[in-house]
């Protein structure tokens, strides 16, 4: 842990401290910030607090009183309740603005992680608490040259292995003989996770293939004992993402469409044209503002790309958020682009990374069409290839 920013982000954001506390792991953001290991045998409630200025306190537990030494700063200790009171008291002292991970009505509930009970004292105690949700994102979710690089390497092997599944896909259901191949939605996942092993890549779950009415379930993962067959005439979903197979490294997360055989209809051309279009807002609103050097939360490029589905008749099929932080984690801690499932009001920091990837969902079919993006200062960019027209296979 660097103390140094930390204070500095606080003294920033007009922040008396920040108050991290954990309890059998319910925090890994905590854990992640602070350097702890998440395998460390933690049965105690701990309270670690970094004040915008001076020198961190601690209160752990007696029996588990070396729990937080790495850390800088004063130790304190308890075992009653009565002692936990009072040492909480003590350790925020005249502190009054904390934050805290801890979000207004749940809004944001991926930093949600302190208990009602404990936002409860402290507010007995006259403390204001407050959302560490942007201070996590500049902690967490911020990427250095390294991890750049990492998600570029990841990027060039996982579009390289997506371009080659649209030609497996033909060689494997038109053989020389004319007999037709059988092939099915699983297949194809074996070959796709075959691939990204040989490239060094390792990834959670997926990735999913599905065709006709499966690309309408956003989270469709078949299996070998359920699996719909490809064939001449379908349409077809890929969902893939991964990350280079060493710390620290960041993941690459995309996904294409395509038709099997034929030429799309004028329906599925005008669905795909709609999430394009809609895509391709929101990576304007993003790049626009970061050229001009204007702050954009994550619910504003969410608005981007859910007006122009909407104003083509689609709102009711667009069922999720239009983009995900990534990180080391696939779906990692950083603004979200959400107007949706959440009123995501962090702001879109430089130097991360987030997907964009807006989807329609009919009942017959489904369009979704991901790409990543990077930001610096004074500029932002899709990371990898971009889909502009339905594949043909």
């Amino acid at each position: 842990m660097n103390l140094d920013p930390i204070q500095s982000a606080l003294r920033g954001a007009s922040l008396d401290g920040w108050l991290f506390y954990d309890h059998h792991h319910r925090d890994p953001i905590a854990e992640s910030i602070l350097g702890i290991d998440p395998q460390a045998h933690i049965t105690r409630r701990w309270y670690y607090f970094i004040p915008a200025n001076g020198e961190p306190r601690k209160l752990v537990h007696r029996i588990e009183q070396a729990r937080l030494d790495a850390l800088p700063g004063s130790k304190s200790q308890y075992s009653s309740w009565q002692e936990l009171h009072a040492g909480l008291e003590n350790l925020l002292q005249d502190q009054k603005k904390i934050a805290m991970q801890y979000s207004p009505n749940n809004d944001i509930m991926y930093v949600s992680m302190v208990d009602a009970g404990t936002v409860e004292f402290l507010r007995s105690l006259g403390k204001q608490i407050v959302s560490s949700a942007d201070l996590v994102s500049q902690f967490e979710a911020v990427l250095s040259e390294e991890q750049k690089y990492s998600h570029a390497v990841a990027q060039r092997a996982i579009d390289a292995i997506v371009a080659e599944a649209w030609n497996e896909v033909a060689r494997r259901l038109r053989s020389p003989s004319g007999v037709p191949g059988i092939l099915t939605e699983y297949d194809m996942v074996v070959w796709l996770g075959q691939a990204m092993r040989r490239e060094g890549l390792i990834w959670e779950n997926g990735p999913d293939v599905s065709v006709n009415a499966n690309t309408s379930d956003s989270h469709y993962e078949p299996t070998a004992d359920r699996s719909s067959l490809i064939q001449e005439g379908d349409f077809l979903l890929i969902d893939i993402w991964g990350r280079v197979n060493a710390p620290n490294t960041i993941f690459y997360d995309i996904t294409w469409t395509a038709v099997v055989g034929r030429a799309p209809s004028d329906r599925e051309h005008r669905v795909f044209e709609t999430v394009r279009n809609a895509r391709d807002a929101a990576i304007s609103a993003v790049e626009t503002a970061f050229l001009e050097e204007r702050s954009i939360r994550g619910y504003e490029a969410d608005d981007a790309a859910r007006s122009v589905i909407r104003d083509a008749g689609f709102a009711d099929y667009f069922t999720h958020r239009t983009g995900h932080n990534i990180a080391k984690e696939l779906h990692g801690s950083g603004a979200h682009l959400d107007n949706l499932e959440t009123h995501d009001e962090r702001l879109i920091l430089p130097n991360t990374c987030f997907s964009v990837e807006p989807g329609i969902y009919l009942p017959e079919f489904g369009v979704r069409s991901e790409v990543n993006m990077m930001t610096a200062p004074g500029k932002a960019w899709v990371t990898g290839k971009v889909q502009r027209e339905l594949v043909r296979i």
